[in-house]
């Protein structure tokens, strides 16, 4: 069973940046796959990034591509995503989510892959 919580969410101008963290408790945090999704409102949720559990392998969805990195600290047990050059589109509702798929398995970022989520930190992007 993982525990995921997330933090540093907030409201920032276009432009700017902000970390949100997902602290994971559990006995399976470092071979876990984390993956972070955004819903704004009115929308599907959507898989923003993710990182294998040694850290070694990370993807993102287009769009955010050069402007977000993923990160992760297996002796914290916290996942970090670094959100620059922020866009108003950007704003939502941001969870982390923790996937048992096996140690070199395929994986993307499809919410049907993943089996642990948190309640989400809210990101708002406006002047």
């Amino acid at each position: 069973q993982l525990r995921l919580v997330e933090s540093g969410g907030g409201l920032v101008q276009p432009g700017g940046s902000l970390r949100l963290s997902c602290a994971v408790s559990g006995s399976t945090f470092v071979g876990n796959v984390i993956g972070w999704f955004r819903q704004a409102p009115g929308k599907e949720r959507e898989g923003i990034a993710g990182i294998s559990g040694s850290g070694e392998t990370t993807r993102y969805v287009d769009h955010v591509r050069g402007r977000f990195t993923i990160s992760r600290d297996n002796a914290k047990n916290i996942v970090y995503l670094e959100m620059n050059n922020l866009k108003p589109e950007d704003a939502g509702v941001y969870s982390c989510a923790a996937s048992l798929v096996l140690q070199g398995a395929t994986w993307g970022l499809k919410s049907w892959e993943y089996d642990y989520w948190g309640h989400g930190t809210q990101v708002t992007v406006s002047a």
